[in-house]
């Protein structure tokens, strides 16, 4: 049992009579109430996954207590609070937070909160509009305020819906067994007898699609190199529900299919413009996390050299561009959950891994992602980083069967040459050493990378014997210098420009070097007798020996 976006753990010690932190325990109820709501476990450590042996709950009070001093230190709040047993006969405190589905809670003092992933942040003021914007969104799909009744739906919609849904995999025999009529209440597409705003985007009819707010729509648009528009598909005539609008930009639009082929020896393998599994991921984050309580259509602009796709709405809160990678917030979930189970995108959390993947593969950039006012916009390059880095990681792929997050981390140092740690970290939004890890996986244990320095100086490279295997040429820098050959730089530049400070040697080698490796050489240099060093901390000078520079 894992802390997440629905569930915390604290000690049982964290309730300490008149001393316990209620303040503390509130703010985390806020979180979950304006989220999706959670369960806080009292009595189980942050490391465990069960309370410890023998632990009793003494005062058999204190759900009372908790309930008491949450609700004054609290408004729109609702807790639930209850004494457990675990399978190991122990006890402990489970304080549900039910989701407050519309209005926004507080703490009484007037702090807002509310829980990212593991979490618990704060809604500073110029946000608050947006939460309350997350707050309708979230309730949009079960509403049935158009009062349409189940029977007036799509019959072949509705039925093709309930094939699907037999047919998937990713569906469990459980669910496959249950009635037409349980199917379409389990995923939330009616209530009784009414069809769900989620119902009649899916199987509803024509008429009633285009009268909820607001039904997705998207333009596709071809533009030339003057930014004309010379071809346009129009999916907003309300025909359509969501898989079958995704099944015609993927059929469609000609455009996937353009390809530049590279040579590999003896074979040519076509690699993709726009990979279709990138479209496909991108496309279905529009429809699916999109803001349906705002007016707009879905546009995908395809430019002579780049991909835009433009989506209604901000990213949903607690997600932002740089850590689109590790946060994951379902905007719709029944929705989310109807793609997934349909075999329509990838499991929560994942989709962007696999843009990542794809494109890093392909020898491409990684997309761009752009939060705006009123919309998010994703932006994919036509162009190649070079063909040698897609044979480079097509090699690695197809003799090592690389994993996701090893793809990317390959290709992201294959396009760079090397990336320090505090760099890889932060393009892969991963603060803890830990984190990093999992990102780099087998690839050290495969050679098919290499790490030098330590601590702020760790340096991460594609590992050179296998570059050469590869064929592969590179970009010629100074960031994977050896320590022998910086040393001799050094020397020279210290020479040449005596009495000169860390910055200025710094940026007279090459600024691409890894500051903390010339650093670690300046003081090894000082150590050896090599260089003089006078003055303290931004005054510090660095000189050739005296004894040296008379030999020299």
């Amino acid at each position: 049992m894992k802390e997440d976006k629905h569930t915390d753990k604290k000690s049982l010690r964290f309730i300490k009579g008149s001393t316990t932190d209620w303040d503390e325990l509130a703010k985390d109820c806020v979180c979950f109430a304006n989220g999706r709501g959670g369960v806080i476990l009292i009595g189980i450590e942050d490391d465990g996954s069960s309370p410890p042996e023998n632990q009793a709950i003494k005062d058999r009070s204190l759900p009372e207590k908790i309930q008491k001093n949450i609700a004054h230190r609290t408004l729109n709040v609702g807790i639930a609070v209850t004494i457990e047993v675990a399978g190991n006969k122990a006890e402990y405190i489970r304080l549900e937070v039910f989701r407050n589905a519309q209005t926004i809670a507080s703490t009484t003092d007037g702090r807002y909160y509310i829980r990212v992933h593991d979490e618990c942040k704060p809604v500073p003021p110029d946000e608050m509009a947006r939460l309350a914007a997350e707050k309708n969104a979230y309730v949009w799909e079960e509403q049935v305020n158009k009062k349409v009744p189940t029977s007036r739906h799509d019959p072949d919609k509705r039925q093709n819906f309930l094939n699907d849904i037999r047919r998937s995999p990713r569906v469990s025999d459980f669910i496959k067994e249950m009635s037409d009529e349980e199917i379409l209440e389990f995923y939330f597409f009616q209530k009784e007898g009414i069809l769900t705003n989620l119902g009649i985007l899916w199987i509803g009819t024509r008429q009633d699609r285009a009268s909820i707010l607001y039904p997705p729509a998207i333009q596709v648009i071809r533009y030339n190199e003057s930014d004309e528009k010379v071809w346009k598909l129009l999916l907003d005539d309300h025909f359509k529900n969501p898989k079958e609008l995704l099944n015609s930009v993927l059929n469609d639009v000609p455009d996937w299919q353009e390809s530049i082929e590279v040579s590999e020896g003896m074979f040519r393998k076509n690699i993709q413009f726009f990979p279709i599994e990138v479209v496909r991921e991108l496309v279905v984050n529009a429809i699916v996390h999109r803001t349906y309580t705002m007016r707009g259509d879905i546009f995908i602009n395809i430019f002579p050299d780049r991909l835009e796709i433009h989506s209604p709405g901000r990213l949903p809160f607690g997600v932002t561009p740089k850590n689109i990678l590790s946060q994951s917030v379902r905007r719709n979930e029944h929705l989310s959950k109807v793609f997934y189970d349909l075999e329509l995108m990838e499991k929560e959390g994942s989709g962007y891994d696999l843009v990542y993947a794809n494109l890093l593969a392909s020898g491409k950039p990684i997309p761009e992602v752009k939060d705006l006012d009123d919309r998010v916009v994703v932006i994919v390059k036509k162009q190649f980083v070079s063909k040698q880095v897609i044979r480079l990681m097509d090699k690695a792929s197809s003799e090592f069967n690389l994993k996701q997050r090893e793809l990317i981390t390959l290709g992201l140092l294959a396009q760079q040459q090397s990336y320090t740690a505090i760099e890889l970290s932060k393009i892969l939004t991963q603060d803890k050493e830990h984190g990093l890890r999992s990102w780099l996986g087998r690839l050290l244990d495969f050679d098919l990378v290499v790490k030098t320095g330590r601590g702020k100086g760790t340096q991460y490279e594609v590992n050179p014997e296998f570059i050469r295997q590869s064929q592969f040429k590179g970009k010629t820098s100074l960031k994977n210098i050896e320590d022998h050959r910086l040393e001799e730089l050094i020397y020279k530049d210290v020479k040449a420009y005596p009495e000169s400070s860390y910055s200025d040697i710094h940026s007279r080698i090459g600024k691409e070097i890894n500051a903390y490796k010339v650093k670690r050489l300046l003081k090894s240099m000082t150590e050896k007798g090599i260089l003089e060093r006078t003055g303290e901390r931004r005054w510090t000078r660095y000189s050739i020996k005296q004894n040296l520079q008379e030999n020299t």
